[in-house]
């Protein structure tokens, strides 16, 4: 299956590809992207699409709202659900996180302004990061009586280590733009309203490599999350192996010898 230039998942998100690289738009403005039980379903739903589409290389997360890429958990509905509402809901919420986490390609986040709970989860369920001077992350869930349920327990650490998330989580702070780069919260710093520009730029460098190859580095980054070195080197092997015997890795060994650019087959 492959996406149309331009497709639409419900009334907020967008899927729009330009040669190999796909960009995933959030454009709930009149809500700061704000995670609502409709714009999670939009959103998985566009990860879904996504992930079957042979074709994207790589896919670029970006915000359409000047002040923010995401602001998170949408609180004025939480605030109308009963107890069995809001869990009827969580299945929805985390399909968005997963989707975004789960994408098989690379993916990057385009970061500006507000990247506050949900918001940076999804952030952090991408591959890299940038962001320019506006963007403000941070994992405030304690300060209104919950828990990072986006994945930012787990992804946090991962970036940090534990004892630096544990004490962004645990005082719920927001970080600048500046203290977010030194703390490795964010991966590039760019100039003020260039963080769409660059991620796109850094996506289509990426995009210019094996589609199978940068599907199976990434399941071998992911997958050998936390494990010892000998399973981590298993998880490698079984990466090399996907790549070793197929058309991409011939056509790329062949490219190299004729010194010319690959005409990459994709499987």
């Amino acid at each position: 299956m492959e996406l149309s230039e331009e497709t639409t998942f419900g009334e907020w998100v967008r899927v729009r590809k330009d040669g190999h690289v796909a960009e995933l738009v959030m454009d709930r403005k009149g809500a700061m992207n704000a995670v609502s039980t409709a714009f999670a379903g939009a959103l998985a739903d566009a990860c879904a699409a996504l992930a079957q589409d042979g074709d994207v290389r790589v896919t670029v997360l970006t915000s359409t709202h000047e002040r923010a890429f995401c602001v998170g958990a949408d609180l004025k509905e939480r605030n109308a659900l009963s107890d069995a509402e809001l869990g009827a809901q969580r299945p929805y919420t985390s399909a968005a996180y997963r989707g975004v986490l789960e994408l098989p390609m690379p993916a990057i986040a385009a970061v500006h302004g507000y990247a506050l709970g949900g918001g940076y989860e999804l952030a952090l369920s991408c591959d890299l990061i940038v962001a320019d001077p506006s963007a403000v992350v941070g994992l405030p869930e304690v300060s209104v009586g919950v828990v990072p349920g986006g994945g930012g327990t787990q992804l946090l650490p991962r970036r940090v280590g534990a004892a630096r998330a544990a004490e962004l989580i645990f005082t719920a702070r927001r970080v600048e733009a500046a203290e977010a780069y030194a703390l490795g919260l964010v991966d590039q710093l760019t100039e003020p309203g260039r963080d769409r520009a660059e991620a796109l730029a850094l996506a289509s460098r990426i995009a210019a490599n094996s589609p199978v190859g940068l599907r199976a580095a990434k399941r071998a980054l992911r997958t050998g999350w936390g494990m010892d070195l000998r399973s981590g080197l298993e998880v490698e092997e079984a990466a090399w192996r996907t790549v070793a015997f197929s058309g991409d890795r011939a056509e790329g060994v062949a490219a190299f010898n004729e010194k010319r650019k690959p005409d990459w087959p994709g499987r």
